[in-house]
């Protein structure tokens, strides 16, 4: 199970490895905790249609739909609304009703259930941080969490169902500096552009994870591509997600990075697969 906060966070975060499992037989579930309601039109190709601008909410589950058929995965919808993100100096409010202000007893529950339905060997999710400072997405973190700990109690939520203890729960370490500097340095050695130049240099050190899964899955990023593109309105196709050629990234950097949290089975320091420990 892997729990996002919005539809196009699968295909950025994962996703590869999401399609990997798939492939070999694995049931995928996202739970999208919200519906992007309040998130911008970021292809510019699309900025100024009037079929995407008239219903963007049903455009983007339409894309969602794409791209869980593109990874081979199931989807759920939590069900909460977008939080946006809020801009300007201070701060404005959030909006009223949105996922980041939502009560936990209304929040936890909903992914307790799921849990509990599902049943996942493991659950993937954001860090403390939300992977980024998103008020959604620190809130998925802290929604996921907690309902990992309530999922397991037999004693809370009882009507949601039997209890269930997710064996293996990871944070996604996808943007380390260790893969970022990785590729740079391979493409400066092609001639190529790199696009992580000004983010290495203004590298202060902190906020690094500490990896401890490698999946390799390059043979899946075809897959993760289209996943992303099936999110149009939100994935520019020139952007900074294809800004790396795909052979040099297979090449130099195969792998998707986790970072493991929480586990009821032995595990070793470094891991090449998720489920090590929960199954032959």
């Amino acid at each position: 199970m892997a729990v996002h906060a919005h539809p196009d966070d699968e295909s950025s975060k994962g996703a590869a490895t999401m399609a990997r499992y798939a492939a070999d037989g694995v049931d995928v579930l996202v739970v999208t905790c919200t519906g992007g309601e309040r998130g911008d039109v970021l292809n510019p190709r699309l900025q100024d249609d009037p079929l995407v601008l008239t219903d963007l909410p049903a455009r983007r589950r339409l894309e969602m739909d794409a791209a869980a058929r593109a990874l081979g995965v199931r989807q759920t919808w939590l069900g909460f609304v977008d939080s946006g993100l809020p801009e300007g100096d201070p701060l404005p409010p959030l909006p009223e009703g949105c996922f980041a202000l939502a009560p936990l007893t209304e929040t936890v529950p909903a992914l307790v259930a799921q849990i509990r339905e599902f049943r996942p060997q493991v659950l993937l999710t954001y860090d403390e941080n939300g992977g980024y400072p998103h008020p959604d997405h620190i809130m998925t973190h802290v929604v996921s969490m907690a309902a990992v700990e309530a999922a397991a109690d037999p004693e809370q939520h009882p009507e949601l169902g039997e209890a269930w203890q997710v064996p293996k729960v990871y944070y996604h370490a996808s943007f380390s500096r260790a893969r970022m500097s990785a590729v740079h340095e391979a493409l400066l050695e092609r001639g190529a552009e790199s696009p992580f130049g000004d983010w290495l240099k203004d590298w202060d050190g902190r906020g690094g994870r500490t990896v401890t899964c490698r999946v390799e899955c390059s043979p899946y990023f075809p897959q993760r591509d289209a996943a992303l593109l099936a999110h149009a309105t939100q994935i520019d196709p020139d952007g900074f997600f294809f800004a790396v050629p795909r052979d040099v990234e297979a090449q130099v950097w195969p792998w998707e990075e986790f970072e493991l949290v929480s586990s009821t089975v032995a595990t070793e320091a470094m891991e090449d697969d998720l489920f090590a420990g929960v199954r032959p």
